[in-house]
């Protein structure tokens, strides 16, 4: 079984297309940097009309933990990503809502991961000065490898036409898409790609 991640979601429409194709979890990059950043009244919004049984998550990059913790009660968002610098004493505040992502250069960018005790680890491609939401892709093997410290979600790069040869090399617990679902617009998702990502996906966790 794999679970599937739609990240980046800035409306509504998206958030239910993702839900109705069959997502299990729909991400808020609640982050103003981003180019897919969403207020905590939208995701609030959102998250309400949610079908039940649709994990909600919150992805936070370097934000102070008051400001995390209030936020993410405010719009109602079942897990925490962090997904910049954050330590794992940081992480740990969170516990047992909280996933950490490990941007992977190398073999080195694993080491890290030993000091964390989180519920999953996010692992997104390495790119100077960017904290995900790249489309780039990195060394699956290293993903594999990662295995031996927990839960591995796969991101970086996944799109409906690699998705199906990633999860058969990698056995990942779940897939994370932002950018491999989109149209021209970044945050604005075709709803065409997540049906093809997710039914993918899907077929490729069964065979």
């Amino acid at each position: 079984m794999i679970r599937v991640k739609i990240c980046g979601i800035t409306t509504l429409d998206d958030a239910l297309a993702a839900a109705e194709a069959g997502a299990d979890a729909v991400g808020f990059v609640l982050y103003k940097e981003s180019p897919r950043r969403i207020s905590v009244e939208q995701a609030q919004e959102i998250i309400s009309r949610l079908p039940p049984f649709v994990t909600t998550v919150g992805l936070f990059v370097n934000q102070p933990t008051q400001w995390v913790r209030v936020m993410s009660e405010r719009c109602g968002v079942d897990v925490l990503q962090f997904q910049g610098d954050e330590s794992a004493d940081y992480c740990r505040a969170f516990a047992p809502r909280a996933i950490k992502a490990i941007r992977v250069k190398d073999r080195e960018s694993l080491n890290p991961m030993g000091e964390y005790d989180v519920r999953a680890f996010v692992l997104d491609a390495y790119q100077e000065g960017e904290y995900g939401g790249t489309g780039k892709t990195f060394d699956w093997e290293l993903a594999e490898a990662a295995k031996a410290h927990g839960r591995i979600i796969l991101a970086g790069g996944l799109t409906p036409d690699n998705v199906a040869e990633a999860i058969r090399r990698v056995r990942p617990f779940a897939v994370d898409v932002s950018t491999g679902v989109e149209g021209h617009v970044k945050g604005k998702k075709d709803h065409g790609k997540i049906r093809a990502f997710i039914q993918h996906a899907k077929a490729a966790a069964a065979s």
